[in-house]
């Protein structure tokens, strides 16, 4: 059990440390806090808590830094986390206001999220495993061309522009469609093969080759879309921040642009504490993050969770900012996502 004023001798440290890089000593700890002892008592607690590996000298003679088992007691002894400030909220709902689509959705909140925290975020695409057909559209583009579209109820729109070897009739295409929207709308992506199994049978022999390519392009367009994908911003802030991992980043960067990877790391967690699912350091099982942590929460559509969004970054960072922010922006992306 770690007395109390050790534990606030841990959180200046953590503070200090993430303030200024720099190894924090127990005089400096006396003359930024008001713990109204001497630096003897503060360099005994500090004992104590380097006896309990929560803090390391980096060098002889050195102040002190905050290791991973450190960084984990102290993000576990937070308070309530401070909410975001009127500006910053006013600043997310503006910067989410006007996003026609999923893509575009998506896209300005990866860039928010990553302005805010100064990390690289990453927010997951809905899968489609998760959804059902809501719409089907087939749309005749040219004598030999039409145009397959598919929606769904999270939000993703995918399309195809499909190639016949002989010339389409209106009757024909308008048919198609009203039979596949009968078939297939409010079907879960996953019954569509079995829906449309004896489907050609529908229609004359002289035009099941039709309806055939239509139907592949159908099943292409869900089975396309079943891997999960992430998108990222702020990359950028890794090569900024090198000196604060331990080695090369090459290997986290590689392991970055390798989505499995990614999704591996982010479907594995599960929110705990704050709302929020947090790895540090060493506690990341991938080896390519074990200096680096995530902090990862999920985000809704119509009350369910349907992917995860969150960032990415070395150990020495603001955990409460980082929290704050992460559970702030899936709230304004599950609402966004209510208006389609």
């Amino acid at each position: 059990m770690i007395p109390e004023r050790s534990l606030e001798v841990l959180r200046a440290i953590v503070h200090d440390y993430i303030e200024t890089n720099q190894p924090v000593g127990s005089k400096s700890l006396v003359e930024r806090h008001s713990f109204g002892v001497s630096s003897a008592t503060i360099r005994n607690e500090m004992a104590l808590l380097e006896e309990e590996q929560l803090i390391v000298a980096p060098h002889t003679s050195s102040g002190r830094v905050p290791t991973d088992k450190g960084y984990r007691l102290f993000v576990d002894r937070l308070g309530e986390v401070k909410p975001l400030s009127i500006p910053e909220r006013s600043a997310i709902e503006t910067f989410m206001q006007g996003s026609s689509d999923l893509d575009e959705v998506l896209g300005r909140t990866v860039r928010l999220l990553s302005q805010l925290t100064n990390q690289v975020a990453m927010v997951q695409y809905p899968s489609l495993e998760k959804g059902s057909v809501k719409s089907v559209e087939l749309l005749k583009v040219g004598d030999k061309q039409a145009l397959l579209i598919l929606v769904t109820d999270i939000s993703r729109i995918q399309q195809h522009l499909i190639h016949f070897e002989q010339d389409l009739d209106d009757e024909f295409i308008a048919n198609l469609r009203a039979q596949m929207i009968a078939t297939l709308q409010g079907a879960s992506l996953s019954q569509v093969s079995s829906r449309i199994e004896d489907f050609a049978k529908k229609f004359a022999d002289n035009r099941r080759a039709e309806v055939s390519l239509v139907l592949d392009n159908l099943l292409e367009q869900v089975d396309a879309n079943r891997q999960d994908k992430i998108i990222l911003a702020g990359t950028a802030n890794l090569a900024r921040r090198e000196d604060d991992f331990k080695g090369s980043i090459s290997p986290m960067l590689e392991a970055i642009e390798e989505q499995v990877v990614l999704l591996k790391l982010i479907q594995e967690m599960q929110a705990e504490q704050h709302g929020v699912s947090l790895l540090i350091g060493s506690e990341n099982e991938i080896e390519q993050f074990s200096s680096s942590s995530v902090v990862i929460t999920g985000y809704e559509k119509e009350g369910a969770e349907v992917a995860k969004l969150g960032v990415l970054g070395p150990t020495r960072m603001h955990y409460a900012n980082n929290i704050a922010a992460v559970r702030a922006v899936s709230r304004y992306l599950t609402q966004a996502l209510g208006g389609f």
